[in-house]
């Protein structure tokens, strides 16, 4: 396990609450917000991240923490094809586009390393 005693003590956590929130910001405002389906999608996707990390982080068992992990950093992926979208539909601009795929895709890494590390342990 991590040397984290709460899961919001993970940096992983504590940015992909960061995304949380400017998803929400930005699904609630202009066009996106009228788009019912795909709002939903994109911020359950994003949601998803934050509650997979805290819920493997619960079990209190390295392997199903790493499994955990790999569903959050599959969900960070599907918060980036989910932007593609809403900038193909004219949802977002390219700057705003820019910096959420960037964030995603940051949260993604961490994840990624949280996930090898947490592997690691395994032996």
């Amino acid at each position: 396990m991590s040397g984290a005693s709460r899961f919001e003590e993970l940096i992983a956590w504590q940015f992909s609450r960061k995304l949380v929130r400017q998803i929400y910001v930005q699904t609630n405002a202009g066009a996106i917000a009228k788009d019912f389906g795909l709002k939903s999608q994109l911020q359950r996707a994003a949601v998803s991240i934050m509650s997979n990390i805290a819920e493997g982080f619960e079990r209190r068992r390295d392997k199903q923490f790493a499994y955990f992990l790999s569903v959050a950093k599959a969900s960070c992926a599907e918060v980036r094809s989910l932007l593609y979208v809403a900038l193909d539909a004219g949802y977002l601009a390219q700057h705003e586009f820019d910096s959420l795929h960037n964030q995603a895709d940051e949260v993604g890494r961490i994840v990624a390393g949280l996930h090898r590390a947490v592997s690691s342990s395994q032996g």
